[in-house]
């Protein structure tokens, strides 16, 4: 019973008019599903992904009005988005640097751990980075709608990076428990000179690591604007799923229990080091209640909360 790779990453927003803009202008990313944080209904939930919001292409915000992130250890600090090619990061480059896209105008495109990447942050603070996956991976959904030319476009979600202090809690439940692989390491340069572990999950390749750097100098962060909430990783079947849910009981790992997000199943559970990981089923889909084609044009929300539709539709802001 092994995890596919990533399935989504979602963090904070406390500008989502300018996280919109950003995201579906700026980064060319279809919005697919424009809902509400079902445990939060005044939030927006909304999630950016490729033509069709493949698993593992979903980059989501919860619209929380939060100072900016304390930066620190204990926290997911890094999202890589996929591209094809050194041609597709100079494109990016260039892309970045007439749009002036914050931590860009420093950075080169740069090798780290073998592949090509291209580092910047959205405007709230979020780490983020281009990586070159060399064409691999589940076949490409580019969308039609999108400013970046097909070629070009964010292919979907690369190796997610989190921090902490030791290593051993956490790798731990990452190979015990979830089943993943330490493959190798690499040393990110910087006045720390931080080791950085890696662990891969599925068939492997950028869609499918988790980067786990080993910081002990830093402070605690704290969750804010510009932060990341958690992580999921694919599970591609329900029956998968309903065994990670006796996997997880059987070992005593403190977790949520199954929750039935309608576009998706998760199962939610914190690492020694507090970071908050998720499982999530590769279905039903964000096709389930709206048309392919309109994806993302209205507000959707799951058959519980449709009774309210009228007061929390009404509680949203605008984001156009």
């Amino acid at each position: 019973m092994d995890l596919l790779g990533i399935h989504h990453l979602t963090a904070v927003s406390a500008d989502i008019r300018r996280n919109y803009r950003f995201y579906t202008q700026t980064l060319g990313m279809r919005l697919v599903k424009r809902s509400v944080n079902q445990d939060d209904v005044s939030a927006y939930h909304l999630f950016y992904a490729d033509a069709v919001g493949s698993p593992g292409t979903d980059l989501t915000f919860f619209n929380w009005k939060m100072p900016p992130e304390r930066r620190g250890t204990h926290s997911i600090t890094r999202t890589h988005l996929r591209v094809n090619g050194r041609e597709a990061l100079e494109w990016w480059q260039a892309r970045l640097e007439e749009s002036r896209v914050a931590g860009h105008g420093s950075r080169v495109i740069e090798e780290r751990d073998g592949r090509l990447v291209l580092d910047f942050e959205d405007p709230e603070g979020q780490r983020l980075s281009l990586i070159d996956d060399g064409g691999g991976g589940d076949p490409p959904h580019p969308w039609d709608g999108s400013s970046v030319r097909a070629e070009y476009q964010v292919r979907g979600l690369g190796p997610i990076e989190m921090s902490v202090p030791t290593l051993g809690p956490t790798e731990a439940v990452l190979t015990r428990v979830m089943n993943l692989r330490p493959v190798r390491q690499y040393t990110r340069p910087g006045h720390l000179e931080r080791p950085v572990h890696v662990y891969e999950m599925g068939a492997g390749g950028p869609a499918a690591e988790l980067h786990v750097a080993v910081e002990a100098g830093l402070p605690q962060s704290r969750l804010g604007a510009g932060g990341v909430h958690h992580v999921a990783f694919r599970t591609p079947t329900e029956s998968e799923y309903h065994a990670w849910t006796d996997r997880l009981d059987t070992l005593g790992m403190p977790n949520s229990g199954e929750i039935d997000r309608y576009y998706f199943r998760s199962l939610y559970f914190r690492e020694p080091n507090g970071v908050l990981f998720e499982i999530a089923t590769d279905g039903p889909g964000f096709a389930v209640d709206e048309d392919p084609a309109t994806l993302g044009q209205d507000v959707a929300l799951p058959p519980f909360l449709e009774a309210r539709r009228a007061a929390i539709v009404e509680g949203l802001e605008p984001i156009e």
